[in-house]
């Protein structure tokens, strides 16, 4: 079992903790503060609620989570070490002298630090090729983005790891190849924060109006293309050099205060915090971190359908988790043909609920063409086999809810294979929460050419799996329910 160690952990640490923990890590905190667990305890609640549903494969299992009293215990056995203290450079230097007495040779240690240079954290360490910057965005058991700064004193080898680990747990290493103060993205987020200020200082816009301003425009294209993309597209079929030839001149005109900071008088400070409760204080903090994440996870999953910018990683990490999660891709790949095929292990997502709190009768079906998109790969009709011009049509659909089941629940739905001769395939799902049934689903498909669109064989090797299946599969009990209609006699 791999392990992390946490060392503060407040909302950064505590986001760490979770993301590590729900990636089949061991997590091992160390935090001074008496509320550390209770704190800790609230984030993960939240992870575990939302992080699950992000994908459409399960999570490995979670890994320990325990608290230590001093740092020597909590890095003992640690691969990755994170440092998540307040942003003071004599703190910080007082945690690395105490890691590198007690930190496993090989470990890495990483700090949140979203300001202080690499540079400034290995200065006078013995261990210092060892420490970088790995710098997330809160919330991290959701948002991906790891800004990864090393300098010339961290080797090859170390900042190849720290990518790997960083990967390993659903997250993209931006490697930051020189130094700066604040990295990358906290330069962008400062200068936009500094022209918020005035703006509220002059009278011109209330907090909530430049968050509509953000949230309700640019923030929506930034999500999912970036700056300079968007701007690509905004130049239209001339692209970016007539966007800059443009919008370039506009560099000279006075919009901009970014060199200038309204100064921080009570007077403003009570003015924003006034109009951030006027605006927000109807919800606790718990209750925006929620709704935070569910239109996070919204949002992700969306551009996972077209695998684009956050979902397009989630679907690579989806991918990667496949195996663990009992998903295979060939026949050959099935251990023993005489049982029903897994063919779909996942976390019930957030978006997947309806107005009673539970599964929507949508996504059950939505579950179950996933299963049978899932025994299509199994059987060689996979993107390549669609793309030369055969696939299998769904022709009818029968499904009985038996059970319910919620957001964050864990559901396994295994495959069994009626018939496979022919054009026809016919498939018997059922679905699980453990060993507690959910819902069966009786599907009817026929093999089509796409050029046609007209019933047709398949492919020999498509058909000669699919009915091995099917004849492995004849030993099996018929399904209680099968090729009943709705009212028929039990």
């Amino acid at each position: 079992m791999k392990t992390a160690a946490i060392i503060g952990g407040g909302v950064i640490g505590g986001g760490w903790a979770a993301r590590f923990l729900l990636n089949g890590w061991d997590v091992r905190v160390f935090d001074p503060d008496p509320e550390a667990e209770r704190k800790i305890g609230e984030v993960l609640s939240n992870a575990r609620r939302s992080l699950p549903g992000l994908g459409n494969v399960a999570l490995p299992a979670e890994g320990a989570l325990t608290f230590h009293a001093t740092i020597a215990e909590a890095v003992e056995g640690a691969a990755w070490v994170q440092e998540s203290v307040p942003e003071r450079l004599d703190l910080k230097q007082k945690v690395y002298a105490e890691l590198q007495q007690h930190c496993a040779e090989d470990a890495l240690i990483g700090s949140s630090t979203s300001g202080f240079k690499p540079s400034e954290l290995q200065e006078g360490r013995g261990n210092a090729s060892r420490i970088v910057v790995a710098h997330p965005f809160n919330p991290v058991y959701l948002l991906p983005l790891i800004e990864l700064v090393g300098t010339d004193v961290n080797p090859a080898d170390v900042i190849a790891r720290a990518k790997e680990i960083i990967s390993g747990i659903g997250m993209y290493p931006l490697h930051v190849r020189k130094e700066i103060d604040a990295h990358i993205a906290d330069r962008f987020l400062e200068a936009v924060w500094r022209e918020a200020l005035w703006l509220v200082k002059d009278g011109i816009a209330s907090t909530e109006e430049i968050d509509n301003a953000i949230r309700y425009g640019f923030g929506i294209r930034w999500a999912q293309m970036g700056l300079f993309e968007t701007y690509r597209v905004a130049g239209g079929e001339a692209g970016m050099k007539h966007f800059m030839a443009q919008f370039g001149p506009c560099l000279t005109a006075p919009w901009t205060k970014l060199m200038d900071v309204p100064e921080f008088t009570d007077e403003l400070v009570d003015l924003i915090a006034d109009q951030s409760d006027e605006q927000s204080g109807m919800h606790s903090i718990r209750e925006l971190e929620r709704i935070r994440d569910d239109n996070l996870v919204g949002m992700m999953r969306a551009m996972s359908a077209n695998d684009w910018g956050a979902g397009a990683l989630q679907n690579v990490q989806d991918k990667a988790r496949e195996g663990e999660a009992g998903l295979l891709n060939h026949i050959d790949q099935i251990g023993d043909l005489s049982k029903p095929v897994l063919t779909l292990n996942r976390t019930v997502p957030l978006d997947w609920t309806d107005y009673n709190g539970h599964m929507t009768e949508s996504r059950y079906l939505d579950a179950f063409a996933q299963s049978t998109d899932r025994l299509m790969l199994l059987i060689g009709c996979d993107a390549e086999y669609i793309a030369s011009g055969g696939s299998y049509f769904t022709a009818e659909t029968h499904i009985r809810h038996i059970d319910e089941v919620h957001a964050g629940h864990s559901i396994q739905v295994r495959t069994q294979v009626i018939l496979g001769a022919g054009k026809k395939m016919h498939l018997w799902h059922e679905m699980y929460e453990g060993d507690r049934l959910l819902a069966t689903g009786e599907h009817m498909l026929l093999h089509v050419d796409l050029a046609t669109r007209r019933s047709a064989p398949p492919a020999e090797h498509v058909e000669a799996a699919l009915v091995k299946l099917a004849t492995a599969h004849d030993a099996l009990p018929a399904p209680d329910g099968l090729g009943r209609a709705i009212g028929a006699p039990r």
